[in-house]
This record gives C-alpha cells, sequence and structure tokens, in this order.
C-alpha cells in the first residue's frame, strides 16, 4: 500500500523517526554546550575557578567584540584561513597523486613506502629552525608547515584505499582486458570516494594544526599570532576568544565536507 506521496507508511515513519532523533541529537548537543558555558561562567563568577587563568565566556564574547570592532579580528581571521586553505589544497592534491603514483608502481612504492613512514613520524616542529631559513618568516613558511605535516597522512590514507580495492574486481578486469589505466579510472577511483572524504576530514584538521604550529614560530598575524601574543602579555582573555574563534572555524570547514559528502551519497543513492 502506497501513501499519497509514492512512499509506504513504514518508509515514512522511518524518515520521521530519523528527523526526530536528528532534532534531539541537535537539542542534546546545544544543551551541552550551554550548559558548560553557564556552569563556566557561574564558576569565575564566584571566584571557584581563577578567572584570570580561565577566563570566562562573558569576558571572551566582550574580547571578541572589541577585536571585531578593532577591525583586527577580521584581518588575523583572513590570513589564518588563507594559510590553511592553501596548505589544506596543496596537501590533498599532492597527497592524491602521489598516491595514484606509489598505485601504478608497485616497485616505486617499495622502495619509498619506508621513508613515508619515517617522515610521517618525524616531529615537523623539528624543522622549524630548517623552514624558516628555507622559506623566510611570512606566509610561505607556514603554508608549507602546513602542507608537511598534512600532505603524508593525505598520503597514506588515499594510498590504503586505493590498494584495499576488491582483488576480484580487479582481476575480473584484468580478464577482460582491461589495461592498469582502465581499471583506476573504471573501479579503484569510483570505489574510493569514501576513503577520499575521510581524506578530507583528516586534512583539515591536520591543515589547521600546521598553520597554527608554524604561526607560533614566524608569524606577524593570523590566530596563532593572537594566542601567542596574548599569552606572552598574559592576555588570556585574547587566547581563549582567538582559540573559539579557530575552533568554529574548524567547524565551518569540515561542515562543508560534511555537506559534500551527503550531497555524494544522495547522489549514489539515486
Amino acid at each position: 500500500m502506497k501513501s499519497e506521496k509514492g512512499f509506504s507508511p513504514t518508509h515514512l515513519a522511518f524518515v520521521r523517526k530519523h528527523k526526530i532523533e536528528t532534532t534531539l541529537v541537535w537539542i542534546l548537543r546545544i544543551g551541552v554546550l550551554g550548559i558548560f558555558l553557564c556552569l563556566w561562567e557561574i564558576l569565575a563568577a564566584y571566584n571557584v575557578i581563577d578567572s584570570f587563568i580561565s577566563s570566562s565566556p562573558s569576558r571572551i564574547f566582550k574580547t571578541i567584540g572589541v577585536l571585531f570592532k578593532e577591525n583586527n579580528l577580521i584581518y588575523h581571521i583572513s590570513v589564518t584561513l588563507y594559510e590553511t586553505i592553501l596548505g589544506f589544497l596543496i596537501s590533498v592534491i599532492v597527497g592524491y597523486f602521489t598516491a595514484l603514483l606509489l598505485w601504478s608502481f608497485e616497485r616505486l612504492r617499495r622502495v619509498l613506502e619506508p621513508y613515508i613512514v619515517v617522515l610521517n613520524s618525524l616531529p615537523k616542529i623539528a624543522l622549524g629552525p630548517i623552514i624558516i631559513i628555507w622559506f623566510g618568516s611570512g606566509s610561505k613558511a607556514i603554508i608549507f608547515m602546513a602542507v608537511l605535516i598534512s600532505v603524508i597522512v593525505c598520503t597514506i590514507t588515499m594510498l590504503g584505499g586505493f590498494l584495499s580495492t576488491d582483488q576480484n574486481k580487479v582481476m575480473l578486469l584484468k580478464s577482460m582486458g582491461a589495461n592498469k589505466f582502465q581499471i583506476l579510472t573504471k573501479l579503484v577511483i569510483p570505489s574510493t570516494y569514501t576513503t577520499l572524504i575521510n581524506m578530507l576530514k583528516i586534512s583539515i584538521g591536520m591543515s589547521w594544526i600546521g598553520s597554527i604550529m608554524g604561526e607560533y614560530l614566524v608569524s606577524r598575524a593570523g590566530l596563532g599570532y593572537l594566542i601567542v601574543y596574548g599569552g606572552q602579555v598574559f592576555k588570556l582573555d585574547l587566547v581563549m576568544a582567538s582559540t573559539i574563534v579557530l575552533c568554529v572555524l574548524a567547524t565551518l570547514m569540515y561542515s562543508i565536507v560534511a555537506l559534500i559528502e551527503r550531497k555524494i551519497v544522495k547522489s549514489e543513492n539515486k
């Protein structure tokens, strides 16, 4: 039996239940955040916690407002976003095509695999002085730091996805006379969309880490610079405000990737 919209009552009941569950989850998320902020504010107001060290939500929002009015906040956000997004895009593109190259040439992959593992485990902050000498103390050094931190992870993630392609399907295509390029374009790449989305999600976090780490070392502007400056002059309201803005921006970038993921899943299910 079909409803007027062409869907069965069971399907409509499932959709309603899913919407109710999603709404409930969002209400709980907002509730948890609201309770945390209220508790933080109350504890700071009654000196249960030292507001000089931990600040408070009201002081943080006031600091954000002051920065916004002085036009400093937009400038610092734009600097950090530029460095992070550029580092993110370079890392994704280089990591993806490096993984394709390593998948295509097995001998090359076996030769380079130990070096990739070593580079991934290397503490990148140790290369800070060298990066400054190579690129100077501007945005180039920060972007390179962001790329250095995330590109290896991107490569490893995508390579793992390529190598996990169903070998039975690969053998079937080979038995039908398909060459390596055809196997790559008709099977391997389409079967790794989920891996690509996961790689994008990981790369977002790694790019933010790299850009902020780079700003800790060499920047004269950006959210990382504000955090360092606030710590040096003991303006912890500035440190916390910059951290909150940083969290919001990272969440927005992640939400964009999640939206792309939903679009891809929706198109695949049609």
